[in-house]
């Protein structure tokens, strides 16, 4: 018997534990906001509506059925922000944390899922990592905290102490929670788009928190130092500020061009952040036109960096297959990225978690418009909000059926662990024959 269970152990492969410890921490918290305490009226919340709430909130989306303000009790908005703070840490994060804390002793097993869960290069000062990863995640929040309480205690009293605190954290984890509510449901930010102490705030927290712990360990490591860097790092700050600059310039000369000078710039600004994959807005999105909400679906899609709080199918991603087109286009044999070649895995990986995400992006919209009979573009920017993990909306959501919050609730989990996790987890007890197969040209383009 002891040997069975040894075998059985020791079948549950990182990509499992992942999955199998986002899930059960969803679950749990849906049965947390299930219970009186956690509503505002003292009534028990359905099982589908807690579900989807903890899904949004452990997978750091920030897509809602209930106004986060006016829905749910103090009780309730603490479980949120802690879901928040577990999901955009991670589950695995928080749990190796907890071990480092009691002096328990890390296995090698925990230290292979901490390495996956935060794509970490090597188990070498995986333990170290973490704990930087925990102090710096903190202090930055705190810092964020510090920064906006004046505005919301000059706005809501002693009540702006929880508000500064909620929305740093969810600025940091990209999660795009909010209390506005108070100032009309769903507002999200809009009654600040001219506070340049809110906009700056939450902005440098999204991107910190989307940029990667890896980037960061990078940068503590060498300082400002680029040369010195690794690939990954450069390649995520370079896709990162491109995927800033660009579309806020598009944003302001064309979409904003009818605001003062200072809201613009703040707005065009936000804007161009948000997506990357927070979820909080300063303008409506319902007045925007169709190609600035393309431009934001497209960018909800592409998402934050691996090892990061943000989802999307990541910056690494697209560069490394702009990469392997170039040297396509250009003949070469391999691709390239600042003097590296990079390893043919990587671009199959990309490729393969492209077309998960575009796949499952596309039949979640379509599926959504069917079952509501509802236009083909909302329904295609929710799917994109979901599986991306940002949590943007165009007010589609609340009033959605429980088919398509079913869908979402799918495509905010698949968002949150990655299209390979679950693709290995899936697999890993499948045939792993390395036989080869005869190769025969098959015609491209």
């Amino acid at each position: 018997m002891e040997e069975i269970s040894y075998h059985h152990r020791h079948r549950v492969t990182s990509s499992q534990v992942i999955i199998l410890g986002f899930a059960g921490v969803i679950l749990f918290g849906a049965l947390l906001l299930m219970l009186p305490v956690s509503s505002r009226s003292g009534e028990t919340t359905p099982f589908i509506e807690a579900l989807f709430t903890s899904t949004s909130a452990v997978c750091v989306t920030g897509l809602v059925v209930h106004d986060t303000a006016t829905y749910w009790s103090v009780f309730g908005q603490g479980v949120i922000l802690a879901l928040i703070q577990i999901g955009g840490m991670g589950v695995v994060t928080v749990a190796v944390t907890v071990a480092i804390v009691s002096g328990r002793k890390i296995s090698l097993m925990q230290r292979s899922t901490m390495q996956e869960a935060i794509s970490a290069p090597s188990l070498g000062g995986i333990v170290r990592l973490t704990g930087f990863i925990v102090k710096a995640a903190f202090l930055i929040e705190l810092a964020g905290a510090v920064v906006m309480l004046p505005v919301f205690c000059r706005d809501f009293g002693i009540k702006g102490i929880w508000m500064a605190f909620f929305h740093s954290v969810s600025a940091f984890c990209n999660a795009g929670f909010d209390l506005m509510g108070g100032r009309g449901n769903y507002s999200s930010l809009t009654t600040y788009n001219t506070n340049p102490v809110i906009n700056i705030t939450v902005m440098l927290l999204i991107i910190v928190g989307g940029i990667g712990f890896l980037t960061w360990d990078d940068i503590r490591r060498n300082r400002w130092h680029f040369r010195r860097y690794r690939m990954q790092s450069k390649v995520i700050l370079s896709a990162t500020a491109v995927l800033l600059v660009v579309p806020a310039v598009y944003f302001y000369f064309f979409e904003f061009r009818n605001y003062p000078f200072n809201e613009r710039i703040l707005m065009s600004a936000f804007q161009s952040v948000t997506p990357r994959t927070a979820g909080f807005n300063t303008a409506d999105l319902n007045c925007m036109s169709e190609a600035g909400q393309t431009i934001i679906t497209t960018l909800m899609l592409i998402g934050g960096s691996p090892g990061s709080t943000a989802g999307g199918i990541k910056t690494t991603t697209l560069v490394v297959l702009f990469a392997e087109a170039i040297s396509v286009f250009c003949r070469r044999q391999e691709a390239s990225c600042f003097g590296r070649r990079i390893e043919s895995d990587a671009v199959r990986q990309a490729a393969t978690v492209l077309l998960l995400y575009i796949t499952l992006f596309l039949t979640g919209g379509l599926l959504i418009s069917i079952s509501e009979h509802l236009p083909i573009q909302p329904c295609l920017f929710e799917s994109a909000s979901a599986i991306g993990t940002v949590g943007l909306s165009l007010g589609l959501t609340p009033n959605l059926g429980q088919f398509s919050r079913i869908i979402l609730i799918g495509l905010m989990f698949f968002g949150r662990v990655g299209g390979l996790t679950l693709v290995f987890a899936a697999l890993a007890t499948g045939n792993k024959s390395n036989a080869k197969l005869p190769k025969e040209k098959i015609t491209i383009g």
